[in-house]
């Protein structure tokens, strides 16, 4: 999370980038979309371009990653999507198994939360995102859900209130919106 004192809020920026666990997740899930999108790219163009970059949000702070690769020819959008769907993020390593471990564990569906939204453009072009931090308003309710990635000597309370201080920042911008919480009661 962010904090509001700018000195803390620096510190904070500094731990997250030389956080051992924070970096070994991110550093995972650029292996598995490399591997993901060497099913598809031409192998010689598969890079990373960018790896573990702090980027500031308004409450919070993420290491991120920029993995670039060229399709194979004849393959599609479509093909990439196959591919890399659901991403590593979501589903950790190694991926299929993950997915099993997650659908034996989670008592509920996931409906959209961690699936994907996005375009596919006329000319090819595919533009999504991984549906995290969202709203699903139904029936004059507003449903969220929140997570956090698991590793091998994850902490788990720390994770925990990773997953709270999430759900915070949307309770948050809930109470930001008035009109919106009106028109939900």
């Amino acid at each position: 999370p962010r904090d509001r004192d700018p000195v803390k809020d620096r510190r904070l920026a500094q731990e997250l980038i030389h956080s051992a666990k924070d970096r070994a997740e991110n550093i995972m899930i650029v292996d598995l979309e490399r591997n993901d999108l060497g099913r598809v790219c031409r192998y010689d163009t598969v890079k990373v371009t960018e790896l573990a970059i702090l980027e500031t949000f308004p409450t919070v702070f993420h290491l991120t990653s920029t993995i670039v690769g060229r399709l194979c020819q004849g393959k599609t959008a479509i093909d990439l999507l196959k591919a890399t769907f659901p991403g590593g993020s979501i589903t950790g390593a190694p991926k299929v198994r993950a997915m099993e471990i997650i659908d034996e564990l989670e008592p509920t569906k996931r409906s959209v939360y961690t699936g994907s939204l996005g375009y596919l453009s006329f000319n090819g072009g595919l533009d999504i995102n991984i549906v995290i931090r969202t709203f699903l308003i139904k029936e004059g309710k507003a449903y969220f859900q929140v997570g956090g990635g698991i590793i091998y000597d994850s902490d788990s309370q720390a994770e925990y209130m990773e997953t709270l201080d999430k759900a915070k920042a949307l309770i948050q911008a809930l109470q930001l919106a008035p009109e919106v919480v009106v028109a939900l009661e």
